[in-house]
């Protein structure tokens, strides 16, 4: 299981890699031809809105894999600390219920857009690129649920210290 872990996020890191580079080798790309030829590349732009799209959730999933997104942590500094295995438990539970709440209307979203049969640039289908909205949510959840699985047994990972 480790193994499959470490494959699956050396994908997720891979990826938002390489879109960060096509990113930003599409936007000097753009750049010059329309300072230097007068042109542009009639797909570039919303092949870059998109891509702006899958950075954020790749982002946030890979956040999420060690519980280090942005946080709002007021209750630890009023509470016993014998009541927060209980907070981050409940926390963990909302957040996971929230990500699967978004991810069946991303889902829906997503098979309307299907239906609707719209292209996003070149003949490529808006659906299959939207498509990361469900799946990245849902990957988000699913870490969450775990967490709180692992809260429960005792065995969750401490979140970082706030920095000053």
């Amino acid at each position: 299981m480790r193994r499959l872990l470490g494959w699956i996020h050396r994908f997720e890191d891979g990826l938002i890699v390489l879109i960060v580079l096509m990113m930003v080798g599409l936007a000097v790309a753009q750049i010059v031809l329309r300072n230097l030829a007068g042109t542009s590349l009639v797909w570039a732009d919303p092949l870059l809105r998109n891509a702006v799209l899958w950075i954020g959730l790749l982002g946030a999933m890979i956040a999420s894999r060690k519980d280090e997104h942005i946080r709002i942590d007021l209750a630890a500094n009023f509470l016993p600390e014998r009541l927060l295995p209980w907070i981050t438990g409940l926390v963990d539970l909302f957040t996971a219920g929230i990500c699967l709440l978004t991810a069946w209307y991303g889902l829906g979203f997503v098979i309307e857009e299907r239906q609707f049969g719209g292209a996003a640039f070149a003949g490529i289908p808006s659906w299959l690129l939207q498509s990361v909205i469900p799946l990245g949510f849902g990957v988000i959840a699913l870490r969450y649920l775990i967490l709180f699985g692992l809260g429960l047994v005792g065995r969750r990972p401490r979140m970082r210290e706030p920095t000053p």
